[in-house]
């Protein structure tokens, strides 16, 4: 089992930045790949952008290429998703997920065994 834990949301302006975490206990870390998605309401849970925790290759959504950077931290079993230059359409609840056993970032979220609880992101205009 792999228990996952966000952190770092909240509400800043357009334009603004926020690196949310997330940290992995459990399981150790050795072949997973983890995703970030993002929901928001009345949408459906959409990929936002993930990595591959052994060699750190990662993978983005078009929507937020450029802008937001993910990062694992091998020591602190966390992962970063750093969020530059934000827009309203950003606002959603953020959650992190595993995949143990992968070495590829996909975008399906089905394909993901454990999820973090979220947090929220919102963003004023």
């Amino acid at each position: 089992q792999v228990q996952l834990v966000e952190s770092g949301g909240g509400l800043v302006q357009a334009g603004g930045s926020l690196r949310l975490s997330c940290v992995a206990s459990g399981r150790t870390f050795g072949r997973y790949a983890m995703g970030w998605f993002r929901q928001a309401p009345g949408k459906e849970r959409e990929f936002v952008g993930g990595i591959v925790w052994s060699d750190a290759v990662a993978d983005y959504a078009d929507s937020v290429k450029g802008r937001f950077t993910i990062s694992r931290d091998n020591a602190k079993n966390t992962v970063y998703l750093q969020m530059n230059s934000l827009k309203p359409e950003d606002t959603a609840i953020y959650y992190c997920a595993a995949r143990p056993g992968s070495m590829l970032v996909v975008r399906d979220r089905g394909r993901y065994d454990f999820w973090g609880q979220g947090t929220q992101v919102t963003v004023s205009s």
